[in-house]
């Protein structure tokens, strides 16, 4: 579900600023103001769509006199050359958004497009593709909505909405135990808690103290199986680390419940979309 809009038009409005800034100087002075229009967005690329409520909020922005209309559905795939997004107002207008547009929906497509890949080298695994907060600032929100789109599930979404104790905490408490136990006594008990653990030894600690997940960072494939099959109907497991879609199914088969990737908001590539103008008339 798309996040409201709340969350991502302030982000929305920056971009716009620092785009036109005082104009499009440019279009302004090629474009008649009176002239109008149609153009086109389309895939150069098969992509999967992400990001058309986005896209046209920008159009939208820019004029309210631009007309949107969709040729496509979110989260459905679509091949290169075809058209997913129609739009029709005022030429100079749709030129001055045009870059905007392009730029939210490039990146939205390609994550979920890379985020797609990465599914589907799991299916029938049983494993779970999840997203991490390795998101580019400002965009979380829309970075894991486009992964959600893609086929993933979200991870927490901040510090807030879920514990997961790492190293580093584990070194400053003193010991797993120690770190669960504060964490329980402390946040609220809806919360699930997540523990990193780099040993059997750790694995057994946590879960003695209370852990509902266990992060299995780094770890070899052997490791993974190991880890699965002694701890695996005890806890949720999570591998991590390094995962590239080249080895995420053999991540995936060791038998943990899911793999979180980074690479899919920190590394997909931008999609390549374009924009036509097909028809104008003053």
């Amino acid at each position: 579900m798309l996040p409201a809009r709340s969350s991502w038009l302030p982000l929305l409005e920056r971009a716009l600023v620092e785009d036109i800034g005082p104009g499009d100087v440019t279009s302004n002075a090629v474009v008649p103001a009176a002239m109008r229009g149609e153009a086109v967005i389309v895939a150069r690329e098969p992509l999967v769509v992400c990001g058309l409520d986005v896209a046209e909020a920008v159009f939208a922005a820019v004029d309210a006199d631009i007309e949107a209309q969709r040729e496509w559905h979110e989260g459905e795939a679509r091949e290169r050359t075809l058209p997913l997004l129609r739009v029709r107002g005022p030429l100079r207008s749709i030129l001055t958004a045009e870059r905007t547009a392009l730029n939210f929906l490039g990146r939205l497509c390609g994550i979920a497009t890379f985020t797609r890949r990465f599914v589907r080298a799991v299916e029938g695994t049983g494993c779970r593709v999840v997203d991490t907060r390795k998101t580019l600032p400002g965009w979380r929100v829309l970075d894991k909505y486009a992964a959600a789109v893609g086929g993933a599930e979200n991870h927490r979404m901040g510090l807030y909405d879920a514990v997961l104790i790492k190293d580093n905490h584990i070194e400053a408490a003193g010991s797993v135990t120690a770190a669960v136990a504060a964490v329980r006594a402390s946040v609220a008990p809806h919360l699930r808690v997540q523990v990193e653990v780099e040993s059997d030894a750790q694995a057994e600690e946590a879960l003695a103290a209370g852990a509902d997940w266990l992060l299995l960072d780094n770890r070899s494939i052997d490791e993974l199986r190991a880890l699965a099959k002694r701890f695996g109907g005890r806890a949720l497991l999570e591998a991590s680390g390094g995962v590239t879609i080249e080895s995420v199914r053999a991540v995936a088969a060791t038998g943990v419940h899911r793999v979180s990737i980074g690479a899919l908001t920190h590394s997909a590539p931008c999609a390549d979309v374009a924009l036509d103008v097909v028809r104008s008339a003053v």
